[in-house]
């Protein structure tokens, strides 16, 4: 494993961090009134292998995800070399007190996104591998967090949450199933964790489905998204029915997603950091 990682260091150009660089730690022991255990990192880090080990294999590649519980690292990261698609996950990140079960998850995806989102891609010439930051947190939960919950008990853990009235209206909306709304609704509460701590690191109020951002691009962005436009961008990967299975391209932004082209009108990427072309 030290050798691996000493080659991506070495040989890879870009890495992909899930959050803005920061001088958070928490080590192991640190005290935290919340944030997930190591046995529960390690949980979701093998279901989400389970799902998608196999797809990268079909595609000729190795997911190799980087259990880094004792890193005190506030972050998380992926890069490409060669055949392996690698994830770096840390367990500071999963010991932050306002980090949850599902918001791990949720960054586990938009991980995972970078290798498997679909276009738009990364422009830069080195990194052209890459489902861009915005794509990357659209496929999280436009496909991801689909499957991972899927067959859990979503009725229960739902029963915990108090979820906004604009998240269980557009959820009742879009899908004709309970199992299907409860996962949206669902990945709406991993997304305003994930959304909270962001803002946390930059001291800043905590965003809000009702007042989505009102930036609008004038080309799509490869950056990270303003925290705000990072939640509408999880709501609406949420709001998209598209079938689970129904592929992505890696060149048309329009297939296998909602997009005005084929007609939709909700579960579209935002115009804060995606330009409809």
């Amino acid at each position: 494993m030290k050798f691996l990682l000493f080659v991506f260091t070495l040989f890879s150009h870009t890495t992909f961090a899930h959050f803005p660089e920061n001088s958070l730690s928490y080590p192991v022991g640190a005290k935290s009134l919340r944030g997930i255990s190591e046995s529960e990192f390690h949980q979701v880090i093998d279901k989400v292998m389970r799902i998608y080990a196999p797809k990268i294999e079909a595609l000729g590649g190795t997911l190799n995800i980087s259990r880094s519980w004792a890193n005190d690292k506030v972050n998380a990261s992926t890069n490409r070399f060669a055949h392996v698609y690698q994830v770096n996950m840390f367990g500071g990140m999963a010991r932050h007190p306002m980090m949850t079960r599902d918001g791990f998850t949720l960054v586990l995806c938009h991980e995972i996104g970078h290798h498997l989102g679909g276009a738009p891609k990364v422009k830069n010439t080195d990194q052209r591998w890459a489902s861009n930051e915005g794509q990357a947190d659209y496929w999280a939960t436009l496909k991801c967090l689909r499957e991972v919950f899927w067959d859990e008990d979503n009725a229960e853990i739902v029963k915990g949450f108090q979820i906004p009235q604009v998240v269980r209206k557009g959820c009742a909306d879009v899908y004709q199933t309970e199992l299907e709304t409860l996962i949206c609704e669902r990945s709406n509460m991993a997304g305003l964790a994930v959304g909270k701590l962001y803002a946390s690191l930059v001291d800043q109020n905590p965003p809000q489905f009702e007042t989505p951002s009102s930036k609008i691009v004038r080309e799509t962005s490869d950056h990270h998204p303003h925290f705000q436009c990072r939640l509408d961008t999880f709501f609406q990967g949420a709001l998209c029915d598209r079938p689970l299975d129904e592929e992505l391209s890696n060149r048309e932004a329009s297939v296998g997603t909602c997009h005005p082209i084929n007609g939709d009108k909700i579960g579209m990427r935002p115009s804060c950091w995606f330009r409809t072309e």
